[in-house]
């Protein structure tokens, strides 16, 4: 069956569609995505405001006419940390419902973690015996840890690249003391959590997904997205400390033309540097691998476990 996958997050709308059935890997068929930047919409009260939710309803409902011209028979929406914890969501989901017809539905962090590890396991396979998996979105980090398909941890934080840069990151280039600052903030974020995590053992694989790590692990030397899906990509911690200091002191605009930097995320990505060197220095890891699936192709394989054989 066709499938699609509407992915409303604190960076962008995606809609994802795939050629999928039971006990096949889904196969991309078309993708349709727009930057909204939920998470940079909000204002001082927590509230999307209008002209945001405005924009989230014209987008779901292009999103929706795209599902239908490319013969989508099933659409599975869901949103995630920039419509969770907005102080007006349930405002938001129902202006969404009643006039798109599309029902949202708001993934916990914890849910976004353990579908994003449910995907990072089925591209592994259980060869990669314990894996500890990392997501950097817009709005939060993921982090989970475990052996089989359900992690045995779970955590979501607050650290999104799309967030923290709003909030903390307001200069353009940022300011020496705002940048220590937030790796100071992000750090003990994560250390909180990494007790958590430890008490299992040291992981055997340890994985990164989302377009942060994606980018960062291309300025590391890493392969062109040109090359395929199959081609193995790694971040180095030493590669990354070393670009830190490098994208703290250019522009926005100058990040935008660094090698696999898109324009639309060149702003955000000295957030997200700070938080993977932070999560891989307090986790230990020297090298990481970055994962071609994620969260989406984690809601579209759910699925698929629930349909019946053929």
């Amino acid at each position: 069956m066709r499938l699609g996958v509407l992915d409303v997050g604190s960076n962008t709308v995606h809609l994802l569609v795939v050629d999928a059935h039971p006990g096949a890997r889904p196969l991309p068929a078309h993708s349709h995505k727009a930057d909204l930047r939920l998470a940079q919409l909000l204002d001082p009260a927590g509230a999307i405001g209008p002209d945001g939710v405005d924009r989230l309803v014209a987008t779901v409902r292009d999103a929706v006419e795209a599902a239908e011209d490319k013969g989508v028979e099933e659409v599975l929406p869901f949103a995630t940390s920039a419509v969770r914890e907005a102080s007006n969501a349930d405002e938001v989901l129902a202006r969404v419902r009643d006039e798109t017809g599309v029902d949202l539905k708001v993934l916990s962090g914890e849910e976004e973690a353990k579908l994003t590890f449910l995907a990072v396991r089925r591209w592994f396979g259980w060869s990669a015996g314990k894996l500890l998996v990392l997501d950097i979105g817009g709005g939060s980090l993921e982090i989970a840890y475990g052996i089989d398909e359900e992690p045995d941890a779970a955590v979501s934080l607050p650290l999104g690249a799309g967030r923290l840069t709003a909030a903390w990151l307001r200069q353009d280039p940022p300011d020496p003391s705002d940048v220590r600052a937030l790796r100071r903030h992000a750090r003990a974020q994560i250390a909180r959590t990494v007790g958590e995590f430890t008490r299992f053992g040291n992981p055997d694989h340890v994985v990164a997904t989302s377009k942060t790590f994606k980018q960062l692990a291309r300025l590391a030397g890493a392969a062109r997205s040109a090359e395929g899906l199959y081609v193995q990509r790694e971040l180095k911690r030493k590669s990354l400390e070393d670009w830190v200091p490098q994208l703290a002191a250019m522009t926005e605009q100058e990040r935008a033309v660094l090698p696999g930097v898109s324009e639309g995320r060149a702003g955000q990505l000295l957030a997200g540097a700070l938080v993977a060197e932070g999560a891989m220095d307090l986790f230990g890891v020297e090298t990481l691998e970055i994962c071609p699936w994620a969260l989406r192709e984690g809601v579209i394989l759910r699925r698929l476990d629930h349909l019946p054989a053929s």
